[in-house]
């Protein structure tokens, strides 16, 4: 076979083409998230991505997100999906990824600073323009005339601290009366008007559909949605005692070491610690444990205060039993509430 010089000049050009190609190395992360996490990873990803690719020259990061409710991202991991990071809303929905798969260390809280909770959040309320319910506080959500959205306690982490919120609220208003809170949390359920499977469905429910005069979700969420619909008027109310809610976040340990990625996935998930990341992450009216920051953001952060979830209702195993296992709180509640 004759060998022209063009095609000798073509080989050695291709060579030196697949050379820098697995040179220049291109590191993917999926980054496993709830439901209504979207904009702020947005604005999270791009800046650590910049700086991934001036810190290690030739690779290039690309961060991928998957959002539903936190519950059902877990479930999807356990059946098989490689995400790299969880970034959760609840401490069981990271856990069970170990418990029953293994698939990250039994220590994961351990890690990271602030049992791996880069940031928090609580509960508030969205109301239409010029509150023309007068929604105030819990109390208010019980009235004959009020109709409520929020997400499935069953599938969404964001509706499951709805309800604990709810709970410990009226229940320390009633000096810990268990049938009064129990008689306050069946009304609340027969308030709802429609039970969405995660949080933004529920936004989606309220803001698109026009269903609901109160979207109950939490306080980053209700304020991105005031936010980017200002022409709509709506507002925003905090209730005086309300739940800390968590963001839990972790390495997957068994798929970064199938995707080569745990360099990476460690310095994203520490990257959330930094000033530059905290500072993006109260932008979207997330709270964080930085005293400094806070005082700074003051105008965002109504005053509230925040009960803990273990101090009230005991460990989330416990909880979950209690309230949201088949046969529990939820499932009791929700029948009396059709009699």
């Amino acid at each position: 076979m004759m060998t022209f010089p063009w095609m000798k000049n073509m080989s050695a050009a291709l060579a030196v083409s697949l050379t820098l190609a697995s040179a220049a190395q291109a590191t993917e992360l999926l980054n496993s998230s709830y439901d209504v996490s979207r904009e702020l990873f947005v604005a999270l990803n791009a800046p650590f991505e910049k700086q991934w690719a001036e810190q290690h020259s030739g690779d290039t990061l690309t961060i991928r997100q998957s959002h539903a409710g936190s519950s059902r991202q877990a479930l999807a991991i356990l059946q098989g999906l490689r995400a790299d990071v969880v970034t959760y809303n609840q401490v069981t929905d990271v856990q069970i990824l170990h418990d029953k798969g293994q698939l990250i260390a039994g220590d994961w809280q351990r890690r990271l600073p602030n049992h791996s909770s880069p940031f928090y959040s609580t509960m508030a309320f969205l109301v239409r323009k010029g509150n023309p319910k007068n929604i105030r506080d819990w109390n208010d959500l019980v009235r004959d005339d009020v109709k409520l959205i929020f997400p499935n306690p069953k599938t969404s982490g964001n509706a499951r601290y709805t309800w604990l919120a709810a709970w410990a609220a009226v229940d320390k208003a009633d000096g810990h009366d268990r049938t009064k809170t129990e008689q306050y949390m069946t009304r609340l359920l027969k308030n709802v008007e429609v039970f969405d499977t995660g949080g933004r469905g529920a936004t989606t429910t309220f803001v698109e559909r026009g269903l609901g005069d109160v979207l109950i979700s939490f306080e980053s969420e209700v304020n991105t949605i005031r936010n980017q619909y200002a022409d709509q008027g709506y507002e925003v109310v905090v209730p005086k005692i309300n739940i800390l809610a968590e963001f839990p976040v972790a390495w997957v340990d068994k798929n970064v070491a199938r995707n080569g990625t745990e360099a990476a996935a460690k310095a994203y998930l520490n990257y959330l610690w930094s000033p530059e990341a905290q500072n993006i992450i109260t932008g979207f009216y997330y709270r964080v444990n930085n005293p400094a920051l806070m005082q700074a953001r003051q105008d965002k952060f109504p005053p509230t205060e925040l009960l803990r979830v273990e101090e009230v209702f005991g460990s989330w195993d416990q909880v979950m039993k209690t309230h949201f296992a088949s046969g529990g709180e939820l499932d009791k509640l929700l029948a009396a509430g059709r009699q």
